[in-house]
C-alpha cells in the first residue's frame, strides 16, 4: 500500500507540474505556439541528455525500433503543438481537459497498433468520454471560425497515439531516456525552419516564462515516470485528472477564468468515465 500511495503522490505531483507548465505558456503571451514548443522541448532535451550522461547510458538506437520512435515523435509533436494552441485560445481547464482525452484514445490506438482486444464495455466508456468532450468543444457553425476546441481535441488524440507508441517501445525493451531524447530532439528540429524565418524577439518576462514551462514540463515527465514505476496505471491513472482541479484554480486565480455550465457537464462526464474505466480494469484483474 505504501508503494501505491507513492504512485498516487507522484501522479498528482505530475498533474500539478503540467498545470504549471500551461500557466507559464499562457504567461508567455502572444508568442507563436511553435516558438513556445521549441523552448519547452529544448530544455527537456538537455535534461534527458544530462540524465543519460549521469547514468552512463549508451546513445544507441535499435534500427528495428526507429519506425516506432518516429511515430512517437511525430504524434507527440502534433500533440504539443495542438495543446499549446488550445492553451493560448481557451481557458486553462478546457484546454487541460481536452488534452486529458488521451488515455481514452490510447485504448483505440492500442487496438490498431498493439492488436489488443477492446471489450464492449471499454468501447462504451470511450464513447461516453467522447460525448463529454463535445460539451467542452460545443461544435457549432462557429467552430470553423474559432477552431481552438477542435485543435485541443486533436491534441488529445495525438497524445493518445504517442502514449501507445511509448508503450510499444517499452514492450520492445527500448531505453526510456532514448525515447525522451529522440522525441525532444525531433520536436526541436521540426520547429527550427519556422524559427529561422519567424523568430519573435522576447521580453525578459517571456523568456523566463518559457524557461519555467520547460522545467515544469520536465518535472511533470519525471514525476509521471516515477508514478508508474511505483504502481500500475490501472490503479493510479484516474488521479491524473487532478490536473483539472489545478488548472481551474490557477486559471481562476491568475487569469479570472470561469468555465461555463456546459464545460462543467463535460468535465463530469469525462471524469466519471475515467472512474468507471478504473474500476472496470480493477474488476477485470480480480476476475
Amino acid at each position: 500500500m505504501k508503494t501505491k500511495y507513492k504512485g498516487i503522490f507522484f501522479i498528482i505531483l505530475s498533474a500539478f507540474f503540467f498545470s504549471l507548465m500551461a500557466v507559464f505558456i499562457r504567461i508567455a503571451g502572444d508568442l507563436h505556439f511553435v516558438q513556445k514548443a521549441f523552448f519547452r522541448n529544448f530544455i527537456a532535451f538537455f535534461i534527458a541528455l544530462i540524465v543519460m550522461i549521469k547514468n552512463k547510458e549508451k546513445f544507441k538506437i535499435n534500427k528495428t525500433n526507429l519506425p516506432d520512435l518516429l511515430g512517437r515523435a511525430i504524434t507527440g509533436t502534433i500533440g504539443i503543438f495542438c495543446n499549446f494552441f488550445a492553451i493560448e485560445h481557451l481557458i486553462l481547464s478546457d484546454a487541460s481537459m481536452l488534452n486529458k482525452m488521451s488515455p481514452f484514445f490510447a485504448i483505440l490506438f492500442s487496438l490498431i497498433l498493439l492488436k489488443e482486444k477492446v471489450s464492449l464495455s471499454q468501447s462504451l466508456i470511450v464513447g461516453t468520454a467522447f460525448i463529454g468532450s463535445l460539451f467542452i468543444v460545443k461544435p457549432t457553425a462557429q467552430l470553423f471560425q474559432n477552431p481552438a476546441s477542435l485543435v485541443g481535441l486533436i491534441g488529445g488524440i495525438a497524445a493518445g497515439a504517442a502514449y501507445t507508441f511509448v508503450r510499444k517501445l517499452g514492450q520492445k525493451g527500448e531505453n526510456k531516456s532514448i525515447i525522451v531524447l529522440f522525441f525532444s530532439g525531433f520536436s526541436c528540429l521540426i520547429t527550427i525552419p519556422y524559427l529561422l524565418f519567424n523568430f519573435e524577439p522576447m521580453t525578459l518576462k517571456q523568456l523566463l516564462a518559457l524557461i519555467g514551462a520547460g522545467f515544469s514540463a520536465a518535472g511533470g515527465q519525471f514525476s509521471i515516470t516515477a508514478a508508474y514505476f511505483h504502481a500500475p496505471a490501472k490503479e493510479i491513472s484516474v488521479y491524473d485528472y487532478s490536473q483539472l482541479i489545478f488548472s481551474m484554480l490557477l486559471g481562476y486565480i491568475l487569469f479570472g477564468h470561469i468555465p461555463d455550465v456546459l464545460s462543467f457537464i463535460g468535465y463530469g462526464i469525462i471524469i466519471a468515465s475515467a472512474v468507471f474505466m478504473f474500476f472496470y480494469h480493477t474488476k477485470s484483474t480480480q476476475d
